[in-house]
C-alpha cells in the first residue's frame, strides 16, 4: 500500500488522525492548524499545514512562533505528503529547521480478515478511564505530571471517543501491555500501544490490538489505522501480522530535535 493506490483512504485516516490528537489548545494561522498542548504527543504540540494560506511563509510562520513563544514550547512543524505548500519541507530545510521523528501511518483496510487469539488463564484485559490510562502510559514511559495531566486532559476533551485498556495477570498491578482505541464512524486507530520491557518479546501487544481491533470492528469499524516510529521494527512486525501495511509517511521539522 503506498500513499498513490488509496487516496480517499489515506485521506480519511489522515483526518482521523487529527481529530483524534486535537487538544484544547489550539488555533488556525492563515490556513495552518497550530495546536500547543503542553503534553508528551508532537501531534498536539505542532503546526499542521492543512492548507495554502494567503500569506507569505516566513510571516506565517513568525505568527506561529509567537503562539508557541506564550506557550513556552518549540516550535514543531509536522510534514506530511498533504502539507501545504508542496514546497513547504524544503523551505524549512533550506531555514535550518531539522528533520526528526520519521513515521509510519500504517493501514488495515479490512479488518473482517482480522484474527483473534484467546488469552491464557489468569490474564484479563481492564477497562481504564481516560486519567487512569494518562497516568499509566505515562508512568510507564517516563512522562512528567504535567505531561501525564495534559494527556488525560486531551483524553477527556476529545472530539472522538478515547478508550484506554491494559492487559494484566489478574491480582497484579503492573499490565503486560497497555493501549487505546479512538473510534470514528466505520474506523479504528490504535493508540499508545506500550509495553514494558520485563514483559517483551512475549506477543502481549499484539493479542492487546488484536483484542482492541475485536471490539471496534464488532462496533461496526471496518478500517484500521496507527502510526509507528519508522526505525520500531518490532512494532512493525507486530503490525503487519495484524494486517496493517504502510499507508504514507511523515516527520516533524524543528530549529532543533526537542527533548522529550
Amino acid at each position: 500500500m503506498t500513499h498513490s493506490v488509496f487516496p480517499a483512504l489515506l485521506s480519511r485516516v489522515e483526518d482521523a488522525g487529527l481529530n483524534a490528537s486535537a487538544p484544547p489548545q489550539q488555533r488556525w494561522i492563515d490556513g495552518w492548524l497550530v495546536r500547543f498542548s503542553p503534553g508528551k504527543a508532537k501531534r498536539a504540540r505542532c503546526v499542521n499545514a492543512v492548507s495554502q494560506g494567503q500569506l507569505a511563509l516566513q510571516e506565517r510562520l513568525v505568527l506561529c512562533q509567537e503562539v508557541f513563544d506564550q506557550a513556552q514550547l518549540p516550535l514543531i512543524v509536522r510534514v506530511t505528503p498533504r502539507s501545504q505548500p508542496p514546497q513547504l519541507d524544503a523551505w524549512l530545510d533550506s531555514r535550518g529547521l531539522v528533520a526528526f521523528d520519521d513515521t509510519r501511518v500504517m493501514v488495515n483496510p479490512d479488518l473482517a480478515a482480522l484474527l483473534v487469539e484467546p488469552l491464557p488463564a489468569g490474564v484479563s484485559l481492564q477497562r481504564l478511564g481516560n486519567a487512569a490510562f494518562a497516568q499509566t502510559v505515562g508512568q510507564l514511559r517516563g512522562s512528567s505530571l504535567s505531561q501525564q495531566q495534559a494527556h488525560a486532559q486531551r483524553l477527556e476533551l476529545s472530539p472522538v471517543p478515547f478508550e484506554g485498556w491494559a492487559l494484566r495477570v489478574d491480582g497484579q498491578s503492573m499490565p503486560l501491555a497497555c493501549g487505546q482505541t479512538a473510534a470514528e464512524a466505520d474506523m479504528v486507530g490504535l493508540y499508545d500501544i506500550f509495553t514494558p520491557s520485563e514483559s517483551r518479546n512475549q506477543g502481549w501487544a499484539r493479542k492487546l490490538c488484536a483484542l482492541l481491533l475485536d471490539r471496534a470492528r464488532q462496533r461496526g469499524a471496518r478500517i484500521g489505522y496507527l502510526q509507528v516510529d519508522a526505525a520500531n521494527h518490532p512494532a512493525r512486525a507486530v503490525y503487519s501480522r495484524l494486517g496493517f501495511a504502510d499507508g504514507y509517511s511523515y516527520h516533524y521539522r524543528a530549529a532543533a530535535e526537542p527533548v522529550g
